[in-house]
């Protein structure tokens, strides 16, 4: 197997705190608890210590939670330590999460003199009816003083958007995309909104206190999205993201291509040596278990070859740039069409693959029920 696969050239760390829940959102987080950050910091640096001596990486990613909901001098101790455990080399990319509404000048200051090259706005909408149907605390006035943080100490800026929400229309997503695009960001996301199962807005839903946005309408504003972002010369390199040529997310791009990655902090998932790990999502019990010299992982699995490879093919599939037969080959140690059985040729005839001969990508068709490509795919290994 190749290095990348098994030692992790990327690293994750969770920040959990949020000074609400938003009522969409499935992630470990953890609210009214700003006296324990302090020790959470503490204990990140125990588990970060872990590794036995620095471990050299070429991305690194803080997500939340919501990271700057720390103060700037926390988001300095934060950024102190990963500078120690997970140093990385000159031209490499740093971001962080981030929400308008705790986002300011002092915590750029801060973030850029930590290394951090690039922050993520968690915009979703700018809206006022949508952020209050997601239970978005920030308005929209405070978007361009955030990013006015972000531009004035030389950061990339990445918006993050969600179509659907409640309420919504096709007209109301054109209008988000627009105000987007009048930043002039680096990178766009793009998510369609999930119900997940538990959270108060699924709750809502099935008591029918939310109805959802019909699916042919939900279409649409995806493949607007496409169209308007791409006709301002974004690539769209992957199923939700969009980005100026050359300002693609290395980090999530190993995501992507189901390559190793360190995770360290509440909830955090990690994949080194073909092992996947899960911390707890408890932020007290983690924080209990890492200051007592107990491993906060709860859970842990290592697929099977034939498993890992399914895997791998599912990530790399949402890519534009798909599948490489030759490299999927290297990593996974399976043949592409071997492996799914005439499959692919099915799904071009239908019009939903594309197939050059040396990768497979979807269609635009493709991309619009990327999901149901997927699990066409994975059927043959559910047979066998």
């Amino acid at each position: 197997m190749s290095d990348p696969w098994f030692h992790p050239r990327t690293a994750y760390v969770h920040v959990p705190f949020c000074a609400h829940h938003c009522g969409y959102c499935d992630f470990a987080v953890a609210t009214g608890s700003d006296h324990l950050v302090e020790l959470y910091l503490d204990a990140l640096a125990v588990e970060l210590a872990g590794l036995g001596e620095p471990f050299p990486v070429e991305t690194r990613f803080i997500g939340g939670g919501t990271p700057t909901h720390l103060s700037a001098d926390q988001l300095a101790r934060l950024l102190a330590l990963l500078n120690r455990w997970l140093p990385a080399p000159p031209g490499s990319e740093f971001s962080v999460e981030a929400n308008p509404e705790t986002f300011n000048a002092e915590k750029a200051a801060a973030l850029a003199a930590g290394g951090v090259t690039r922050v993520s706005l968690g915009v979703q909408s700018f809206r006022p009816g949508s952020l209050a149907a997601l239970e978005r605390r920030h308005t929209p006035e405070q978007v361009p003083r955030a990013v006015d943080a972000v531009r004035g100490r030389g950061l990339a800026l990445s918006l993050d958007l969600i179509f659907a929400a409640p309420g919504s229309t096709p007209a109301d997503w054109a209008a988000d995309l627009d105000a987007a695009l009048a930043f002039a960001p680096d990178h766009v996301s793009t998510y369609g909104l999930t119900y997940e199962t538990g959270t108060p807005l699924w709750k809502a839903r099935r008591r029918g206190a939310v109805p959802a946005v019909p699916e042919d309408a939900e279409l649409a504003m995806y493949e607007h999205a496409i169209d308007r972002l791409t006709a301002a010369g974004f690539e769209h390199y992957e199923v939700s993201n969009f980005a100026r040529p050359g300002r693609r997310c290395r980090h999530n791009e190993r995501y992507w291509a189901n390559e190793a990655y360190h995770g360290f902090g509440t909830g955090a998932a990690r994949y080194v040596g073909g092992r996947r790990e899960l911390n707890v999502r408890d932020t007290v019990l983690y924080v209990r278990r890492v200051l007592a010299g107990e491993s906060p992982t709860f859970q842990g699995e290592e697929l099977p070859p034939r498993d890992r490879a399914f895997e791998t093919l599912a990530t790399q599939l949402r890519r534009a740039d798909g599948i490489a037969r030759g490299r999927f080959r290297e990593q996974t140690g399976f043949a592409l069409d071997e492996l799914v059985r005439g499959r692919v040729a099915a799904l071009v005839a239908a019009g939903l693959l594309a197939d050059d001969g040396a990768a497979v990508t979807l269609t635009r068709r493709g991309l619009c029920v990327a999901d149901g490509v997927v699990e066409d795919l994975l059927k043959a290994n559910a047979t066998g």
